[in-house]
């Protein structure tokens, strides 16, 4: 079957993004390339089509999009090549391809959404956010999110939405932070010792929403036995910083005191 390219990739790549594989069957890293651009293409469907187009069968389209070897990936959208790569890449790499150059239509519902929820934090708000999530599950970026506003509240449901994020992933560093705080926020702090009491203090103000007393508590317990739970003090004190960022007043004031605890 002759392949349409007007119909099937300039024009469909108004609606929705279009990948078109350049290939030719005598060309080994094209075999290598092909089942996984396909598995990808299926795993991922509705977000971008894949077109198969054999360079033997269409030389004119091959020198017209200046094919000088193969295989040989360009991605289309609104009638134009936005961005493109040669060579039999492995699956990860061509994921974070695809991350990078696919426009994503959801991006803008997820920004409008966690703009709301910052100026509402609101149970509603947040309902909100996971209904988007349950409607999109192979959004990360919306479960990282979510995720982030749930791990004080319901740590379970938090590392169950970061259960996907893996090394090597976009997400991943900052998935780990939060992966420690669920620790946490789960943990059942004995008070008999003093680390343990300054643990269960620094939960319970976390939970209450009193975050410089948290890590105050922290800190404290840092003091006391930094080593504490497989070093889950000195872990959360830098989740907690890396997840408010420098500017933040609490890592202003509070990480030099941290790292002299530490040292």
């Amino acid at each position: 079957m002759s392949l349409n390219f007007e119909q099937q990739v300039i024009q469909r790549s108004q609606d929705i993004p279009v990948v078109v594989d350049f290939w030719a069957p005598w060309c080994g890293p094209c075999r290598v390339l092909g089942p996984v651009i396909e598995q990808l293409a299926a795993e991922q469907a509705g977000r971008w089509e894949l077109i198969k187009l054999n360079t033997e069968e269409e030389p004119e389209l091959a020198q017209q999009y200046q094919i000088r070897g193969i295989p040989n990936v360009k991605l289309f959208y609104k009638g134009k090549v936005k961005a493109e790569f040669a060579g039999a890449l492995p699956k990860r790499s061509i994921e974070q391809w695809l991350d990078e150059h696919i426009p994503d239509t959801r991006k803008k519902v997820l920004d409008e959404l966690l703009a709301a929820i910052e100026a509402d934090p609101s149970p509603a708000k947040v309902k909100e956010l996971g209904e988007f999530v349950a409607q999109h599950p192979d959004y990360t970026e919306a479960a990282f999110e979510l995720a982030k506003w749930l791990v004080y509240s319901e740590p379970e449901k938090a590392v169950a939405l970061l259960q996907p994020i893996r090394m090597g992933g976009k997400w991943f560093d900052q998935a780990e932070d939060l992966r420690v705080l669920a620790t946490f926020m789960q943990a059942d702090f004995d008070p008999s010792s003093k680390v343990g009491e300054a643990m269960g203090k620094a939960q319970e103000a976390v939970r209450q929403g009193a975050l410089e007393t948290g890590i105050q508590q922290v800190i404290e317990a840092i003091q006391c036995d930094k080593s504490f739970m497989g070093d889950l003090p000195r872990k959360l004190g830098i989740a907690f910083f890396r997840i408010w960022g420098p500017q933040d007043p609490l890592t202003k004031n509070y990480r030099w005191r941290f790292d002299m605890a530490l040292y």
